[in-house]
């Protein structure tokens, strides 16, 4: 899929879930992982369990965290050649009760992360006249679902940056696209459901049928390994034509 041996690959959020995922297809592609992730002993074992990646303790809503752990792996690598905007969190809460603190958590971590993240990416990759940069949005990126208003609204909010980046970075030669991952067997998921059927007053397996399958065509969770194959297409040579896109990866919906 490219030319390039070993490029140096960032992805945020990556010591679980579909991070992980993504973080492994590139490196069974021959490419060096960086992964960046709040908690550093999962990001270290993570790394270690792929081989040819480092870990490192990266708070993404922190600008001086993201900037010195960037800073460390261009002076381990030299450049970086791709960068994966993963990492996520989610607060479950109807609009009414949704708690102020929880709002800012989600978008912080979401939307100014994938903005720091970038800014910090985007001069190594002008420098080299090459580079890729992979937003894992949603399916809720252009779908909203009850009781989900901050993830909802960070989610666009990563569309429309990613495209502002993709136009601003086209004459250097970097690509920037956005995929909107449909309901994916992960912790996060797993971990909603309970929460969804409570504030639905029904069953875990009703919960996951009205919020997380119900509308899709396929009626299956996604694999991570399914969103991680389409974030190493849009890294490799042939897609260099494709940026400001939102690529769908749902089953249908």
């Amino acid at each position: 899929m490219t030319t390039k041996n070993e490029r140096t690959v960032i992805v945020t959020g990556a010591a679980q879930g579909i991070g992980y995922a993504i973080a492994e297809e590139f490196h069974n592609n021959g490419d060096f992982v960086a992964i960046f992730d709040l908690n550093e002993e999962a990001a270290k074992s993570a790394a270690e369990k792929l081989g040819n990646a480092n870990g490192y303790e990266v708070n993404v809503a922190d600008e001086e965290s993201v900037k010195s752990a960037v800073e460390k792996v261009i002076a381990e690598r030299g450049t970086v050649d791709v960068l994966i905007n993963n990492a996520g969190v989610q607060f479950i809460s109807p609009v009414e009760e949704f708690p102020d603190e929880k709002w800012d958590l989600v978008v912080d971590v979401i939307l100014k992360g994938t903005f720091l993240t970038t800014k910090h990416v985007l001069p190594a990759m002008q420098k080299q006249k090459k580079g890729r940069v992979i937003t894992i949005s949603s399916g809720h990126g252009r779908r909203p679902d009850a009781y989900k208003s901050a993830y909802v609204a960070a989610k666009y909010g990563q569309i429309g940056f990613t495209n502002v980046v993709a136009m601003e970075n086209a004459k250097y030669g970097i690509t920037a696209n956005s995929i909107l991952p449909g309901p994916t067997r992960t912790s996060l998921i797993e971990k909603q459901l309970p929460k969804l059927a409570e504030k639905d007053g029904t069953t875990v397996e009703e919960a996951l049928n009205h919020h997380i399958i119900g509308n899709q065509w396929l009626k299956r969770l996604l694999e991570p390994s399914e969103i991680a194959a389409t974030a190493l297409f849009l890294a490799s040579d042939g897609a260099a034509a494709i940026t400001g896109e939102a690529l769908g990866v749902t089953g249908g919906e």
